[in-house]
């Protein structure tokens, strides 16, 4: 083999691999490309009140559907690309859900244009059927769990089942504390009522339907007038008149300030004034459209507030 022959051979053998190194790479780059593809792809199958459904493993695109719920998502880190128009009033949440668009119930076309990869809703919202042909759709009955199963049920719905449970257990130790401080503050057998106007209409509320009720009853494990838990706590809520709140009323009474233009005139009456709560300078008004909520950050503000206006006075 001559010189000549040996230099094009040479030339020949490096192109070759020079060839081959770069088709190892663009494989290896596919490879890498379509791992992350993948990956970004994860599902899982959520067992849920409507069935099986395929979920994202990690969902980024949450539309929160369910006006009660936005706020569990923002405690597992989780910021919802939609929610409808009830969370934004709630002032516990500060400007977390700023970047979140409101969505009511007839925005199909704006839903569609957010390209959630997870819609969750109550199991009775009429649109569940539309839901399903944007994205995955999970649904929950409101008082079919309790505040804390709810916080851990919509973990597992969005794959922070661990984080959800460790805020349940985190809570019970902070709602111990608030206990053991309200009851030394106020005894152990004072009464409790949570109500409020809502437009014309006034309502009573059982010990899991928001307003502070599940921790005034729950966490802080006070007690309701034995009228008020026997005809309310099965139900979860009662409308009344003005002349029958002295049935129910407890020595202590929260108020809510009303949401839909409420009807508050039943506080000028004389069945109102005469009430011991009222004399004794114990009803108690709060901010219904952020109480209206159980999640973990209003509970915790929630709770905040009611103990210091229970302590206060000692």
């Amino acid at each position: 083999m001559n010189k000549r022959t040996k230099q094009l051979l040479l030339s020949f053998m490096t192109m070759l691999l020079v060839f081959a190194l770069a088709a190892c790479g663009n494989k290896s780059e596919e490879g890498a490309s379509a791992g992350e593809k993948d990956s970004k792809n994860e599902t899982r199958i959520y067992k849920g009140e409507n069935g099986n459904v395929e979920v994202p493993a990690e969902p980024k695109r949450v539309a929160m559907m369910a006006a009660t719920y936005a706020g569990n998502l923002l405690d597992l880190g989780i910021t919802p690309i939609a929610v409808n128009e009830y969370p934004k009033q709630n002032k516990f949440y500060g400007d977390k859900l700023d970047k979140a668009e409101v969505v009511t119930a007839d925005s199909y076309e704006k839903l569609l244009e957010l390209d959630p990869d997870l819609i969750i809703t109550y199991s009775d919202d009429k649109n569940i059927k539309k839901y399903e042909e944007i994205a995955p759709t999970v649904t929950m009955t409101y008082d079919k769990y309790d505040y804390k199963e709810q916080h851990i049920e919509i973990g597992k719905m969005v794959g922070k089942e661990k984080e959800a449970k460790a805020w349940v257990k985190e809570w019970e130790k902070k709602a111990a504390d608030a206990r053991k401080k309200v009851k030394d503050a106020i005894g152990e057998d004072k009464t409790f009522m949570v109500m409020e106007a809502y437009g014309k209409d006034m309502y009573v509320y059982g010990e899991n339907w928001g307003r502070g009720t599940e921790v005034i009853y729950q966490a802080l494990e006070l007690k309701a007038p034995k009228k008020l838990e026997e005809d309310v706590f099965g139900p979860g809520w009662k409308a009344i008149s003005t002349e029958v709140i002295p049935t129910y009323a407890g020595d202590y009474i929260f108020v809510g300030t009303g949401a839909g233009n409420p009807d508050n005139s039943f506080m000028e009456s004389d069945v109102w004034k005469e009430l011991p709560a009222v004399k004794n300078g114990n009803a108690i008004k709060f901010d219904s459209e952020s109480f209206y909520f159980n999640d973990p950050i209003s509970l915790e503000k929630e709770l905040e507030i009611i103990v210091e206006e229970l302590t206060k006075k000692k």
